[in-house]
């Protein structure tokens, strides 16, 4: 790739300039990367143009539709990245990235035999598990191809793939419903008696398989190469650290890792009863069972790998979970994804059920289609455009702002952050359809603009051995955080408002602490990168 591939480990590292030049082996590896994240999205996002036929035949509720797409993906997605970021940062991590693909998409297609509730959401926690290997063994290859100067850049132009396979999904979600729906009204006259949404994620889960196969052939870049801290590709023991690591985060596992810690098994057990005691009590509150109960397992489950963490690789922790600005920024990055995910997720099922008469209900702007086709392509294809945009240009951005200030990136987070919030108050507030389609995508560009720029600020305070780690970490913020909650609680409060857009601008009490967390952080930026390495050698690391 642009440093080394991984069969010339004995280069030197060389002194870079001010704008390093890549090669074009790392731009080839970043292509194919970014179309593993498009297929990660369509396979993710689909739901959301699905939702109303969902609703329909499997009689589930706006809470219960937000416990799919976020919860019950997003606490598996979370607990399996760990492990799985740390066997990226340690094993062959194109090789990893191309046995989840194919995990995630053969439990997409199985989505599309799914008859309960019970059943899709058994598939989409399938979904999560292997999804969960794809960003932390792809963050480290890009980081370990693209120099500390360009990285945000490349990190922005995979984090791309998000925003257009999330986008991409409505089109093709809602094209595949309508045109089945209209050729088999019956299902029962279907081929394998289907509905439209279940041959929907069948249509999406096959082609996953495929590209599997490609990312086999990529080369893997030398750890450390562009930052002139070569480390072997492959690591001794990787898979039996591997088992290690699932030990110390699968419940009750757990408890069998812990107890060989000395003092952690009493900590570990009071830490469960506090668990247990708040799901309870949120269980009781709002009558949401499996939120709760799969949530609460996800808290626990993270708070036990970290006391691992901690007796077995103290730099790894030190740097990450040993470092309170670090875990600040994680809450904070997640913060972030709590409106993100929620309102992109939430937004077509709103506009679908605001302005037309019925998803089959004729389009107002295309002719020929369907409400659900027409709100599909309209946001879909605009948003995946501008959200693109946006993260590239976030990242580009960062990195130019960063030379001149190590705050940078968090200061392009925090412009992300404000504004968006404007563009989408209109959008929930206007009876005009026209107008809220023109100012999707401008809305859609904007908030996507952080994602690189928060990628490469935790990739920054790290060492190279640790960026699987710290990918992980990123999309533990994100997902337990963001997408446990944010969907769910968009989802609740438009039950307890009596409107999906009074649920959606819910989501709007959390920017300022958002804001807030990312002002506290900045001050501590710069220390932090400068001291990475002094850091990790007092807690044992030999460099």
């Amino acid at each position: 790739m642009a440093s080394e591939a991984a069969d010339t480990p004995g280069a030197p590292p060389s002194t870079a300039p001010s704008r390093p030049g890549v090669g074009a082996y790392a731009w080839y590896a970043l292509f194919v990367l970014v179309l593993v994240y498009v297929i990660n999205f369509i396979d993710r996002q689909i739901l959301s143009i699905l939702v109303g036929d969902i609703k329909r035949d499997l009689g589930v509720s706006d809470a219960q539709i937000g416990f799919l797409y976020g919860t019950a993906f997003a606490v598996f997605y979370a607990l399996f990245g760990i492990p799985l970021g740390r066997l990226a940062d340690s094993w062959y991590r194109g090789r990893l990235m191309a046995i989840g693909l194919a995990l995630w998409s053969s439990m997409t297609a199985f989505s599309g035999f799914a008859t309960t509730f019970g059943m899709l959401a058994t598939a989409r926690i399938g979904v999560g598990i292997g999804e969960a290997s794809a960003s932390p063994a792809a963050y480290s290859m890009i980081s370990d191809s693209f120099p500390k100067e360009r990285r945000a850049t490349a990190l922005s132009i995979y984090s791309s793939g998000l925003y257009i396979g999330g986008a991409l999904s409505l089109p093709i979600g809602g094209l595949i419903v309508s045109r089945w729906s209209h050729a088999y009204p019956d299902p029962a006259t279907a081929p394998l008696g289907l509905a439209g949404w279940q041959a929907a994620f069948l249509a999406v889960g096959l082609p996953g398989l495929l590209l599997a196969l490609w990312v086999l052939s990529l080369r893997e870049p030398l750890r450390g190469a562009s930052d002139g801290l070569s480390q072997p590709v492959v690591r001794p023991n990787a898979w039996s650290e591997f088992g290690r690591e699932l030990a110390a985060i699968l419940p009750p596992l757990t408890l069998i890792s812990v107890s060989r810690i000395p003092g952690a098994l009493k900590i570990n057990l009071a830490m469960l009863a506090l668990v247990v005691a708040v799901a309870y009590g949120l269980i009781r509150l709002t009558g949401d069972w499996p939120q709760w109960s799969a949530y609460g397992l996800g808290i626990y489950s993270v708070f036990s790998w970290i006391q691992s963490l901690k007796a077995r690789d103290r730099p790894v922790h030190r740097l990450i979970w040993g470092t309170p600005t670090v875990v600040l920024l994680t809450i904070a990055f997640g913060s972030i994804s709590f409106v993100t995910y929620a309102t992109a997720f939430w937004l077509p099922p709103y506009v679908e059920a605001t302005f037309y008469a019925g998803p089959l209900a004729h389009a107002q702007f295309i002719t020929g289609m369907t409400a659900k086709e027409e709100v599909g392509l309209i946001i879909g294809w605009s948003s995946a455009f501008a959200a693109a945009a946006g993260v590239i240009l976030g990242g580009y951005v960062s990195d130019l702002w960063r030379q001149r200030d190590p705050r940078g990136r968090l200061f392009v987070n925090m412009l992300s952050v404000v504004l968006p919030v404007p563009l989408v108050a209109f959008m929930l507030s206007t009876d005009s359809l026209g107008a809220l389609y023109v100012v999707t995508p401008l809305a859609q560009m904007f908030s996507s603009a952080w994602v690189g720029a928060a990628v490469a600020t935790l990739q920054d305070l790290v060492l190279p051995r640790m960026r699987a780690t710290a990918g992980a970490t990123y999309i533990l913020g994100t997902t337990m955080v963001g997408l446990a909650l944010g969907p769910y609680f968009a989802g609740k409060m438009s039950m307890l408002t009596g409107g999906l857009g009074s649920g959606i601008a819910c989501l709007f009490v959390m920017p300022p602490l958002t804001l807030l967390g990312l002002w506290f952080a900045s001050r501590r930026i710069a220390d932090l990168e400068a001291t990475k390495v002094e850091r990790a050698r007092a807690a044992g690391e030999t460099i």
